[in-house]
C-alpha cells in the first residue's frame, strides 16, 4: 500500500491536508481538507473523504455543524475533483466560513 500526506499552506490562516492510500495505483481511501486558523485553532472547512464508504463532501460551519453531500464518482475522481476545487475555490471557501456563509 502506498500513501502519500502532505499539507499546502494557502496563506498563514488557510491550509490543504491531503492524504491518500492506493493499492497497485487504485485509490482505497483519500481524504483532503481545507482547514482555516479560528482563534488560534485550525476549523475545517471544506472536507472531501470516502470514511463511509462512499465518496462525499462535508462542508462545516464555525460551529462544526456540517451538510453532507454525495460525490457519486470514483474514488480517484472525487480525489481529483476535490484537490482542484480546493485550489481554486479556497479563498472563497474561506471568506464564507468565517462570514457564517456555510451551513
Amino acid at each position: 500500500m502506498a500513501e502519500k500526506e502532505y499539507i499546502i499552506p494557502y496563506s498563514e490562516e488557510a491550509r490543504k491536508r491531503h492524504d491518500h492510500k492506493t493499492i497497485r495505483g487504485k485509490v482505497v481511501k483519500f481524504t483532503v481538507q481545507l482547514e482555516v486558523k479560528y482563534e488560534g485553532n485550525w476549523k475545517e472547512v471544506v472536507r472531501y473523504d470516502c470514511a463511509h464508504g462512499y465518496a462525499h463532501r462535508d462542508s462545516y460551519n464555525l460551529l462544526g455543524k456540517h451538510t453532507k453531500e454525495e460525490l457519486y464518482l470514483s474514488f480517484e475522481d472525487a480525489l481529483t475533483l476535490a484537490d482542484d476545487d480546493i485550489d481554486d475555490n479556497w479563498e472563497t471557501y474561506k471568506h464564507k466560513f468565517l462570514e457564517g456563509d456555510l451551513p
